[in-house]
C-alpha cells in the first residue's frame, strides 16, 4: 500500500462530512424522522437542478438556497398530504419524495447539457476527485469542516429545545418550545449538509452517514450527550476504516477471487458506508451478548 497526501485528505473529508451528516442524524432520529433524512437527501435534487438552470454554474450559493427550499417543501407537501388526503405518513413522504426525486433527475439530465455537471457525481459522489484541489488544503475539506463546525455550534446553543421537542414534543409545546419549527430547522440543516456531502458521497450514500452513526450510538447509550459523542466516533471510525479498506483489503480479495493481480481501489465513499453498516451489526451483535449474559438464569427444577 502506498499512502499518499491524497488519502490523507479523503479520510479527513470523509470523516468530516460523515461527522457532520451525524448531527443532524441523531435527532431525526430521534423526532423519529429518519425516513425525512432519505427524502431530503433525494428530494432536493430539483431545488439543485434549478439552481443550476437558473445561476448557469456551480456556484455554492444557489446550490444551498435551492436544496433549503426543496427541502422545506418536501415537509410541507408530507404535511400537507397526511393531514388533508389522510394518507399515513409513511406513504405520503414516498409519494413525495419519489416524485421530487424522479423530477430532479430530470432537471438534472437537462442542467448536463447547460453546465458542466455529472448526474452520476450528484448520485454516488466522488470523494477520489473532490479533494485534488490547488490549495494546501482542498475546498471539499474547508466546506465539511464548516458544516461540521456550523452543526456543532447549533446543536450547542439549541441543545435544550432539540432534546425536549424530541423525547416530548407536547411538553415542549406547553413550555413555549416551538417544536413544529424545531423539526423545519432540522429540515434546513439536513438539506444544507445533504448539499454539501453530494461531491464527495453523493445523494445515496449520504442516507448511510446521516442515519447509521446516529442508530449505532442508541445501541450503545440513552443519554443524548453520549449519543452525539458516539455517533460521531463511529462516524469517523467508518470513514478511516472504509477507505483503508477500498485501498488494500477489497483490491486485494477481488485480486485473490478474479485472479487478476492488477486490482484497483474501489470507491472510498461506498466502503464508508458499508463500514458504517458493519459497525452497526457489530455493536448490534455485542448488545444482544451483553444483554442475554446479564438476565438471570433460570434455577434448575430440584426434585
Amino acid at each position: 500500500m502506498i499512502w499518499t497526501d491524497l488519502d490523507i485528505w479523503i479520510v479527513i473529508t470523509g470523516a468530516l462530512i460523515s461527522m457532520a451528516c451525524a448531527v443532524p442524524g441523531v435527532f431525526l432520529l430521534l423526532n423519529k424522522q429518519s425516513m425525512m433524512g432519505d427524502a431530503i437527501s433525494h428530494a432536493v435534487l430539483p431545488g439543485i437542478a434549478v439552481a443550476f438552470l437558473v445561476s448557469g454554474s456551480r456556484n455554492p450559493l444557489p446550490m444551498l438556497v435551492g436544496a433549503v427550499l426543496a427541502g422545506l417543501l418536501t415537509g410541507l407537501l408530507t404535511e400537507v398530504i397526511h393531514q388533508r388526503g389522510r394518507v399515513e405518513s409513511g406513504a405520503a413522504l414516498g409519494v413525495v419524495f419519489c416524485s421530487l426525486f424522479a423530477l430532479g433527475l430530470v432537471l438534472i439530465r437537462l442542467a448536463a447539457d447547460r453546465v458542466d455537471l455529472d448526474p452520476g457525481c450528484v448520485l454516488y459522489g466522488s470523494l477520489e476527485t473532490s479533494v485534488v484541489d490547488t490549495g494546501p488544503v482542498p475546498m471539499i475539506t474547508w466546506m465539511s469542516g464548516g458544516i461540521l463546525a456550523a452543526n456543532l455550534l447549533l446543536a450547542g446553543l439549541f441543545y435544550k429545545e432539540l432534546r425536549i421537542a424530541a423525547f416530548d414534543p407536547a411538553l415542549a409545546t406547553a413550555s413555549g418550545i416551538p417544536a413544529r419549527w424545531i423539526r423545519h430547522g432540522l429540515t434546513v440543516v439536513t438539506a444544507v449538509t445533504t448539499v454539501i456531502a453530494f461531491e464527495s458521497v453523493g445523494s445515496i450514500l449520504v442516507i448511510a452517514m446521516l442515519i447509521v452513526p446516529g442508530a449505532t450510538a442508541l445501541l450503545l447509550s440513552h443519554r443524548l450527550s453520549h449519543v452525539l459523542g458516539l455517533a460521531l466516533v463511529s462516524a469517523a471510525f467508518a470513514a478511516v476504516a472504509g477507505h483503508l479498506s477500498a485501498i488494500t483489503v477489497v483490491p486485494s480479495l477481488a485480486a485473490r477471487w478474479t485472479g487478476f493481480s492488477q486490482m484497483g481501489a474501489v470507491s472510498s465513499a461506498g466502503m464508508m458506508a458499508v463500514f458504517s453498516g458493519l459497525t452497526f451489526f457489530a455493536m448490534l451483535a455485542a448488545a444482544h451478548l451483553i444483554k442475554s449474559r446479564s438476565r438471570p438464569q433460570a434455577a434448575a427444577p430440584s426434585l
